[in-house]
């Protein structure tokens, strides 16, 4: 077989590319909803730079057959990177699972064609991602490290999950969870396609209402986030790389969820909820993943982050990877990214001890 590359540095050549993607998509079992066509090409639209788009493709005749989805950014070294940014909690590229390691040797070759000047940067990437085998056949200098930690759950029904609770107390406590959002006559409501606008306009809406006077992600607050967010969910839940959950209350959306799909994965992103649910004494996080078990595969990720209650269900936590790749004269910016994790760590030590002694708030 004979593969040919491109590198795509024209927005409207990517968007082009939608229809090839999501049978790549579709035919990449690593594959997370982060690499899907909507969620990248929206996220562009509304997080990227003119000049910076650096999407490699590879094809068998007329078939896309892998795909890198990166582009350029300038500090703390000239790196090619993962679309998707900082909201985006999985990185990866998309290789077919039914061409072998062809695929794989000519990305690698493009690859390293477009990094002349430039280190690869792929963070977030989840054990076993497609990136790994990028990594396995990379000719030049090349780091692994570290990055953000992930909670999972094996994707089953509530009365599994409660079952793997460390004790009789614990199950009962959340058992009698369940009996009580019952009583409160909550409903669920997968929304439709038409619906989704609207709907996760609520959700942010709610979800600013229940971080109110606390610490919140400021970006969820921002007009950027939310157009991305409704352009890419809307044409997802179309493809069924996502869902949309209503609560309703007497009649009252007092709750959103949006949870995202892929083959193996589904992870819950982002929901919004009325402080009248705590008021009435339901709990949301027994509320969400109830629902969540209805549409979950594979594995349920609670995504990044390593907050107390997620631990409550016993998760298996799984380290996300940064793969650092160079050539010989790119050497240089890899050990430079090297020192920016390791003093970036270190400040975050140093951060955690000083509050660890009195020294900030939380």
């Amino acid at each position: 077989m004979t593969y040919t590359t491109e590198l795509v540095t024209d927005d409207t050549v990517f968007a082009a590319l939608a229809l090839d993607w999501a049978r790549l998509y579709g035919r990449s079992s690593t594959a997370t909803p982060f690499q899907s066509h909507a969620w990248l090409r929206s996220w562009w639209l509304s997080y990227g730079r003119d000049g910076r788009l650096r999407v490699l493709v590879v094809r068998d005749g007329r078939d896309l057959v892998a795909a890198a989805p990166l582009m350029r950014v300038l500090r703390p070294v000239p790196s090619l990177v993962p679309l998707g940014g900082a909201i985006s909690d999985y990185g990866d590229v998309l290789l077919d699972d039914e061409r072998g390691e062809k695929p794989v040797a000519a990305l690698t070759e493009a690859l390293a064609a477009a990094a002349r000047t430039a280190l690869v940067d792929l963070r977030e990437v989840r054990p076993g991602g497609a990136a790994q085998r990028i990594y396995d056949h990379w000719p030049g200098p090349r780091r692994r490290v570290g990055d953000s930690l992930c909670l999972e759950l094996p994707a089953v029904p509530m009365d599994e999950l409660v079952a793997r609770l460390p004790s009789a107390k614990a199950q009962q406590r959340v058992r009698a969870k369940l009996r009580k959002l019952t009583s409160l006559g909550i409903e669920r409501h997968v929304v439709e396609p038409d619906e989704v606008d609207k709907a996760l306009r609520r959700l942010l809406e709610l979800h600013q209402l229940q971080w109110q006077g606390r610490k919140v992600t400021s970006e969820h607050l921002r007009p950027r986030f939310r157009e991305h967010l409704v352009r890419s969910v809307a044409a997802m839940v179309r493809s069924g790389d996502a869902v949309v959950t209503e609560f309703r209350l007497d009649d009252d959306v007092v709750a959103v969820d949006l949870t995202l799909l892929s083959r193996r994965l589904a992870g819950g992103y982002l929901y919004g909820a009325h402080p009248c649910l705590r008021e009435r004494k339901a709990d949301v996080a027994v509320m969400l993943l109830d629902a969540a078990g209805d549409h979950a595969r594979g594995t349920l990720s609670l995504l990044r982050g390593n907050e107390p209650y997620k631990h409550h269900w016993k998760p298996e936590p799984v380290v996300n990877q940064r793969l650092l790749l160079a050539r010989r004269r790119t050497a240089p910016l890899l050990a430079a990214a090297l020192c920016d994790v390791t003093a970036r760590s270190r400040g975050k030590e140093l951060v955690r001890t000083w509050r660890e002694r009195g020294g900030g708030g939380p």
